[in-house]
């Protein structure tokens, strides 16, 4: 998904920006029908925008309950997200699982919709583990995304390229590529997409155990693993593409549809959302090349995205109706005819119609070992916000000063951490 725009050094809730859309007062949707529950959305591109509303349009002809969708620009809203609920959110919203969302849980900003659980089919223990906090369900799942390294299959036929398997194939594509004034789009501007290929080196390098232990704190980003994670991402870095700093993901998305790069450590959702619906099937992928035969691939990165209900909600009753609705095939069906850059949660979902990247994606994701959810999302977000996004881009604007870099991130790390989330 396009996801957020983390101002540099902007701490959780800093309250910068304000949310005059989700923080609206709420009244009558027009043509006068009475809203039953509100809605919370940071699905501001157009793609999944659509795809939303056509799943709540379906749950107000099945129910006659209207949902009033309030919808706020996806960056702004991961900014400001621990402010809007605090203040006046809506009823339910859209969000993450995992660590975003226990984290929240964790701060008693969520209501415990274990009830809401009880009544569901089709989801996996793993995905239940996902939407758990100290043994309540807080989450409803609703779709997951496979991060991977994407191309066009037109181009990679074109000039004979063949996807890598290790990381010496992966070096040796992005110089041929280089060779032929083709190179390996990099973004961010945006502040995230780096953190793609910062976590699938670690997990590829050191482990999917290292990787969780280092999101949660535990681990010494001053360490030779951490150093060693850096000092390979450097090997890709003279064959990237120019001014990643200034490129947002849909600049980079486009310019892949264009063919004026040849690959890009995407989620599927951003090459997916710049082709136009006749070039998808263009649209490949392969996983992250592996490093260290002792962890080869098993990891994958795959988002899970859903809905929670805020603890300051008005319509507690309506928003878990919603969200029970949510939870079911239907509803997954309803969104993923508007979106076919996602892949259903729910085992009972129709696959039937799915495009040949949705299998793939789907095969992938089955096939892990272990699934992490995003830098971003596998770690506090006051860490991630206040410390990687910059300490990221640090690294694209000066690759060779690493161990400053560690230090830094150490440093405040160990004050972060220190700190009580609530």
């Amino acid at each position: 998904m396009s996801r957020r725009n983390l101002l540099r050094g902007t701490a959780v809730g800093a309250g910068a920006v304000t949310l005059p859309a989700l923080l609206s007062a709420c009244g009558e949707k027009p043509g006068g029908k009475k809203k039953e529950v509100t809605m919370g959305s940071n699905s501001s591109d157009e793609v999944p925008k659509e795809a939303f509303q056509d799943a709540f349009d379906a749950y107000e002809k099945k129910t006659g309950k209207t949902v009033e969708v309030h919808t706020t620009e996806h960056n702004e809203f991961q900014q400001n997200i621990t402010r809007y609920l605090r203040a006046t959110p809506d009823d339910v919203f859209m969000w993450f699982a995992g660590y975003r969302m226990q984290y929240f849980a964790e701060k008693d900003l969520l209501v415990d919709i274990s009830d809401v659980w009880k009544g569901f089919r089709g989801f996996s223990a793993a995905l239940k583990e996902q939407s758990t906090h100290q043994g309540k369900q807080y989450f409803v799942p609703y779709y997951y995304y496979p991060w991977a390294v994407f191309h066009r299959r037109s181009l990679f036929e074109k000039h004979g390229y063949e996807q890598a398997k290790t990381w010496d194939e992966f070096i040796a594509l992005a110089k041929k590529m280089h060779k032929d004034g083709i190179p390996v789009a990099f973004c961010d501007k945006d502040g995230w997409p780096a953190m793609g290929t910062f976590d699938y080196i670690n997990l590829r390098l050191n482990g999917y155990g290292f990787h969780k232990s280092l999101m949660a704190g535990g681990e010494a980003w001053t360490g030779t693993k951490v150093k060693k994670v850096f000092d390979l991402w450097r090997e890709l870095m003279p064959y990237y593409q120019k001014g990643a700093l200034g490129r947002t993901w849909e600049e980079a998305g486009r310019g892949l549809q264009r063919r004026k790069t040849g690959m890009a450590v995407f989620g599927m959702p951003h090459p997916g959302q710049q082709f136009p619906e006749n070039e998808r099937d263009d649209i490949d992928f392969f996983a992250f090349p592996e490093i260290d035969p002792e962890h080869g691939r098993d990891a994958v990165e795959a988002p899970v995205d859903g809905f929670l209900m805020a603890g300051n909600a008005k319509n507690k009753d309506a928003g878990k109706a919603l969200l029970k609705w949510l939870g079911t095939p239907a509803a997954e069906d309803v969104y993923l005819a508007g979106d076919p850059n996602n892949v259903a949660v729910n085992d009972g979902a129709d696959t039937s119609t799915y495009t040949p990247l949705q299998k793939k994606s789907a095969e992938l994701v089955s096939g892990a070992r272990q699934i992490s959810q995003f830098l971003d999302r596998d770690t506090r977000p006051d860490f991630a916000q206040t410390v990687m996004i910059k300490a990221l881009q640090d690294f694209i604007d000066d690759p060779k000063n690493v161990d400053g870099l560690v230090n830094s991130i150490e440093r405040q790390k160990k004050d972060i951490f220190s700190q009580d989330v609530g």
